[in-house]
C-alpha cells in the first residue's frame, strides 16, 4: 500500500495536492501526518526535507507534481483523455507549481482563517487575474463534468489550495469563475481535509499579523 507523508492540514498546501488526488481516485494509502518540525525533521524519509512524499513498497517520490505524474503513470484517467487539453492541463499544472509567488505571500494557506477581504497589492491582483483566465480557458476546453477540463484531474488537485485562500481571504470572484471554485469546496475530500484542517491545535505566529492585515476571525 502507498503511504502519503504530509504535514499540517491547516498550512501545507503542497500536502493537500496529492492527498486530493488520490482520495478523488479511490487510491488505497496510508496517511503518515508528520509534525511541523522542518526540513531537518522531515530528512528521515525524504532527501530534500521537505513534504509531501510517496512512498511506494520503500521508493519514496517527493515534490507534488512529480507524485502525480507517478500516479497518473499507473492511472492515466487523472489527465483529460483529449490530447490538447491533456497538453494544456499539464501546463497550467506546472504554472501553478512554479508561479504565483506573490499570491502564496500575501496569502498563505490558512483553512481556519475567515477574512474580511479587502484592498490587495497590485501584484496579487494580477495573479489572481491570472487564475480566473486559466479557470476560464480550461472550462472552455472542458467535455463533461463540472471540473477544469471536464473530468476531476492533476489540474485541479494542483489548484485546490488556491481554491481554500480565495475562499478563506473572502476573495471576491467573477460569477463564471465562483461556480467553479464552490464546486471544489463541496469535493467531499475537500470537505475531509478542512475538518482534518480545525481539528488541528497548530497555530503560527503570523497568524495574528494575517488577521490584522485582513480582518476576521480564526
Amino acid at each position: 500500500m502507498y503511504q502519503l507523508h504530509i504535514g499540517s492540514k491547516n498550512y501545507s498546501s503542497w500536502s493537500l495536492r496529492p492527498w486530493i488526488l488520490m482520495k478523488h481516485f479511490n487510491i488505497e494509502f496510508l496517511e503518515k501526518n508528520a509534525p511541523l518540525d522542518g526540513e531537518q525533521a522531515y530528512r528521515e524519509y525524504v532527501e530534500n526535507g521537505l513534504l509531501p512524499c510517496l512512498y511506494d513498497d520503500g521508493f519514496n517520490v517527493w515534490d507534488s507534481l512529480a507524485i502525480a505524474e507517478y500516479l497518473a503513470e499507473k492511472h492515466p484517467e487523472m489527465w483529460p483523455k483529449n490530447p490538447k487539453a491533456r497538453a494544456r492541463a499539464r501546463c497550467i499544472a506546472a504554472e501553478m507549481h512554479s508561479g504565483f509567488a506573490n499570491l502564496r505571500c500575501v496569502m498563505p494557506m490558512n483553512i481556519k482563517l475567515r477574512a474580511q477581504g479587502g484592498d490587495l497589492v497590485l501584484s496579487v491582483k494580477r495573479d489572481i487575474e491570472r487564475i480566473c483566465s486559466i479557470w476560464r480557458e480550461a472550462r472552455q476546453l472542458a467535455e463533461i463534468g463540472p471540473y477544469l477540463f471536464g473530468a476531476f484531474s492533476v489540474a485541479d488537485a494542483m489548484y485546490a489550495p488556491v481554491v481554500w485562500r480565495l475562499h478563506c481571504y473572502n476573495v471576491a470572484l467573477p460569477d463564471d469563475v465562483a461556480i467553479y471554485r464552490d464546486v471544489m469546496l463541496k469535493h467531499p475530500a475537500m470537505k475531509e481535509w478542512e475538518q482534518g484542517a480545525l481539528a488541528e491545535k497548530l497555530v503560527l505566529p503570523q497568524e495574528d499579523m494575517l488577521l490584522e492585515a485582513f480582518g476576521g476571525r480564526r
